[in-house]
């Protein structure tokens, strides 16, 4: 279960990105079964935006 909080949630999305065997965002979300748009519209709420070139949310 992803967490709700966006300021949380960054965290945790990040954190993955980072730590996991990932090669970006959407293979992330692929991997794990997750919606990017509900995740990336939670995060957008907050004013997050993904940068590919990190590979993370900022």
């Amino acid at each position: 279960m992803l967490p709700q909080d966006p300021f949380m949630l960054l965290s945790f999305i990040n954190m993955k990105l980072r730590d996991g065997d990932y090669a970006d965002f959407e293979d992330f979300c692929l991997s794990e079964g997750l919606d990017p748009k509900e995740i990336t519209g939670i995060l957008a709420s907050a004013g997050f935006t993904y940068n590919p070139s990190l590979r993370q949310f900022r």
